[in-house]
């Protein structure tokens, strides 16, 4: 279903997604991976954009939005703070939820440095055994792990005494730090305990991207993040985003189409909604940040189609971009 109008179109490059001004680098640069990791819906996503300054995660209320390993890059003239947003650690249900905990674990294997995210605000906060999954995958990684309560601007100070008395006694932290990923608080001091953590090394990227994802990445997991929102139960995880086309044109609209895979026709209908209702929605609704996000107009087209049990298809996952990258 397309939003917007249409014209002549040039071919579209793949562009890393960059910053606008680009920074020096110090004597002693210090450079590294961060991986962020944590049970689904603690604020890993909100938290790495608040890092960034800028949004390239996708943020929904609901949990397992986050499906794939998000590199987000943060550098200055003293280091360069490579971020690995990652899916919540969950128990595999399907393929993808497979796929979802291998990206995990490879981000972990990958990282320099392992924030391990709580949520301050739900219940049993203080009770590292509620946690316990996160932290089987961690034991033995021989590597500085920090834990950062987060949301911590919804409770009461004295509230987080009991919490960080409770991890230090089960778990040894390099640093405990609390945190609120929407407001900023703590952020700052979250900052220089990692620049001072990482190894002294040149940067890896250059220094004026903010990640190593294409634009197309990005455009897809803008559509999926207004499923997430729009539609209800359990529909958004059944979806799906492809990006069959992005081109650009020297004046005007780009055009992008989308394919949107659902695993039942029943799914569909709801994707669709009544005359259409529900996805000219979702299609106005993407366009928009999608629009803010590439600085240019776009005119954006939805096709919603059925691949039944694609979450336990291991090709199809490839082919989707959920695959070993």
């Amino acid at each position: 279903m397309p939003v917007g109008d249409d014209g002549p179109f040039i071919p579209s490059h793949d562009r890393a997604i960059s910053v606008t001004e680009p920074v020096g680098i110090q004597e002693g640069f210090r450079c590294g991976y961060v991986a962020i990791v944590g049970e689904p819906n603690v604020g890993k996503s909100t938290l790495m954009n608040r890092l960034l300054g800028q949004k390239i995660s996708i943020v929904t209320r609901k949990p397992q939005t986050t499906r794939h390993k998000i590199l987000g890059i943060l550098s200055n003239d003293r280091a360069q703070m490579i971020f690995l947003d990652t899916p919540g650690i969950i128990e595999p249900h399907y393929a993808l939820h497979e796929a979802m905990m291998r990206s995990a674990g490879m981000a972990i294997a990958d990282a320099d440095v392992i924030l391990v995210m709580i949520d301050a605000s739900s219940p049993g906060s203080d009770d590292p055994a509620s946690h316990a999954q996160v932290f089987e995958r961690l034991a033995g990684v021989g590597k500085p792990v920090h834990l950062v309560i987060n949301k911590v601007d919804l409770v009461q100070k004295q509230a987080l005494l009991p919490v960080i008395d409770a991890f230090s006694k089960r778990y040894k932290f390099g640093e405990i730090l609390p945190v609120s990923g929407l407001t900023g608080e703590g952020v700052q001091e979250l900052l220089r305990v990692l620049e001072q953590g990482l190894p002294v090394h040149p940067p890896l990227y250059p220094p004026d991207i903010v990640s190593d994802h294409q634009e197309r990445f990005f455009v897809a997991e803008i559509i999926r993040e207004k499923i997430f929102i729009a539609c209800q139960d359990e529909v958004p995880y059944s979806t799906t985003v492809d990006i069959v086309e992005f081109k650009e044109r020297a004046r005007g609209k780009w055009f992008i189409s989308a394919d949107v895979y659902v695993e039942r026709d029943s799914q569909k209908g709801i994707v669709i909604g009544k005359g259409g209702v529900k996805l000219r929605e979702i299609g106005s609704q993407a366009r928009k940040d999608i629009e803010t996000f590439l600085q240019n107009p776009v005119f954006l087209e939805l096709h919603v189609k059925v691949r039944e049990g694609w979450r336990d298809q291991e090709e199809w996952l490839k082919r989707l971009g959920y695959g070993p990258s």
